[in-house]
């Protein structure tokens, strides 16, 4: 049986072209190696899962190709990788030091990663200092972080600094759409979005999410299985609940919540989401704002169709009283009343309309 490899390490990307969603640092990295411009010490900073240790390797490896042949050369003795979450003591950095100056038998650079720099001890930090500032010509750092604010003053004021920023959703599921394609997996839209979504912006777990649901649905992803299995309230959901308060049905209501608590859903997770739910019927409402809306193509008709069944007053006062429950949830004494008092609150909005319509008739 032949080992299964994890998409997150399978799919590492191999080349700057490679990496989603971070197309200005790629840019600006592959214009500094061409004009002979790269700083000599970078910090990578950014969420996890971004691609930051990902464009360190790259970078290493880009650097040392000029004059060699072999693209598949990955110059690995070139290439040393610390982590500073176990190595963060000053006499790792005074090792470290000493080896900075022994220049590479092969290629031209030498690249020092340390990842999650922010862990070193402010002895490791200060011993580096002067390293950093004037290394060998041989000796290029990177330096990669999550928590750019715990690095001192001056170690940052010493490195060139790129932001890594969160993948957005559309390019996350574009990416997982190549996967699924190369593994001659059939998928929905609207199932890599929900998986993209689930991701919160960092790639490796988009992938590691993707893998997990992949055991679950087998060759065939659905909106309704991948939500099932991820056990996230989809825009389907919010739907069904708006066309509830539309109809001034509220015993359909309570019964409703009581059953997203009893598949142990948060309520306040529901409950900020059907704040975001109305804000999406109502980027709905006029053409210019539609692109803001970040569901696929038959989330787009079904969000529309919606909203035009809303007036503009109407999802105005439902954001504002969806909100302030949000805003009010964590200092409730009661919070399952105050979700419940909400959803009453959005099916009167519409009630005295229906009547006067009633008494029209």
């Amino acid at each position: 049986m032949e080992q299964f490899i994890v998409s997150a390490r399978k799919y590492r990307p191999q080349t700057f072209k490679d990496v989603v969603g971070q197309q200005a640092i790629t840019n600006t990295l592959i214009n500094a190696i061409e004009s002979n411009h790269l700083a000599q010490a970078l910090l990578f900073t950014g969420p996890r899962g971004v691609g930051k240790t990902t464009c360190a390797r790259i970078l290493a490896r880009k650097i040392n190709q000029e004059g060699y042949d072999d693209p598949k050369e990955d110059f690995a003795f070139n290439v040393f990788e610390l982590d500073a979450a176990s190595n963060n003591s000053v006499d790792d950095i005074r090792n470290l030091i000493d080896q900075v100056r022994i220049p590479p038998q092969t290629g031209k650079y030498k690249v020092y990663i340390i990842d999650e720099v922010h862990m070193l001890s402010s002895a490791a930090f200060n011993a580096f200092l002067k390293t950093l500032e004037e290394p060998p010509r041989h000796a290029v750092f990177i330096l990669a972080t999550t928590e750019k604010h715990k690095i001192i003053p001056t170690i940052l004021s010493r490195c060139q600094i790129f932001d890594f920023k969160r993948i957005t959703i559309t390019d996350a599921a574009a990416h997982l759409a190549e996967v699924a394609k190369n593994q001659g997996i059939l998928f929905e839209e609207d199932a890599l979005r929900i998986i993209a979504q689930k991701a919160d912006g960092a790639m490796r777990d988009a992938l590691s999410i993707f893998d997990r649901v992949v055991s679950y649905c087998g060759k065939n992803l659905t909106r309704q299985a991948v939500a099932e299995n991820l056990n996230v309230l989809d825009f389907e959901y919010y739907i069904r609940i708006t066309n509830m308060i539309l109809q001034n049905n509220i015993p359909e209501l309570l019964l409703a919540f009581d059953d997203i608590l009893a598949k142990g859903f948060d309520g306040h997770h529901f409950v900020a989401g059907m704040a975001s739910h109305f804000r999406n019927l109502m980027v709905c409402k006029t053409p210019q704002t539609v692109n803001l809306l970040e569901v696929g193509e038959h989330g787009k008709q079904v969000f529309e169709q919606q909203a035009e069944q809303c007036s503009l007053a109407f999802l105005l006062q439902a954001i504002e009283i969806a909100n302030d429950a949000d805003l009010k949830y964590k200092t409730s004494q009661n919070q399952r009343l105050l979700v419940e008092l909400c959803l009453m609150q959005l099916a009167s909005l519409t009630f005295d309309s229906e009547k006067k319509k009633l008494s029209n008739l």
